[in-house]
């Protein structure tokens, strides 16, 4: 699902309205009240149960031949109200809930590690990066070798492919009694991205 925040209503509906309602939503906020832009990831929470992106574009431009003897304050505390404080309430609030979502997932597994040990159950979890699946050529449009390639960029470990298989592979190690000592670990199958 997707979220258009914007101050322009009128533009902000027409923007949902042409990718379509049924995946987009409207909302206004004014990234220089930080009350709103927490307001806006807080109801895309409720709403959505989850923030995966956030695009932060806010910003404006002000007249570039102005000298500093002649510099508007008012001009300039308004740019710098947009561009850089309101960039930085966006990238605060949305980082938190991806940081909570996220430790949400890692806190469980430690915390149910400890809690089930006493009964010789072990509890880890496998973080792959990107992976070509049927599901993730056809959110990005693009064939394996394409996602492929998209995925393999952003990895510290050159010229290796991460298929489904090394993910299975990872589970079956962890289920194995190869680790049988291994719990409330969380197995990176990334190739360095996360390095």
């Amino acid at each position: 699902m997707i979220i258009i925040a914007d101050i322009q209503d009128q533009l902000g509906q027409q923007v949902a309205t042409s990718i379509g309602s049924h995946n987009c939503t409207y909302i206004r906020c004014d990234v220089t009240d930080e009350n709103q832009v927490k307001a806006l990831v807080e109801s895309s929470i409720q709403k959505y149960g989850q923030l995966d992106i956030m695009f932060s574009n806010a910003g404006i431009i002000s007249k570039s031949d102005q000298s500093i003897l002649d510099l508007d304050f008012q001009q300039f505390d308004r740019l710098m109200a947009v561009n850089l404080r309101g960039m930085s309430a966006c990238v605060k609030h949305a980082a938190r809930a991806m940081v909570e979502n996220k430790h949400g997932v890692l806190g469980l597994v430690r915390l149910a590690s400890k809690q089930l040990g006493m009964y010789g159950i072990r509890v880890n979890c496998v973080s792959p990066n990107g992976v070509a699946t049927p599901m993730t050529c056809e959110v990005h449009e693009k064939s394996v070798e394409e996602v492929e390639e998209i995925y393999e960029a952003g990895r510290a470990l050159k010229g290796a492919v991460l298929r489904a298989e090394h993910v299975a592979d990872a589970v079956l190690f962890l289920a194995s009694d190869e680790s049988e000592l291994i719990t409330g670990h969380d197995l990176a199958v990334d190739g360095g991205f996360q390095a």
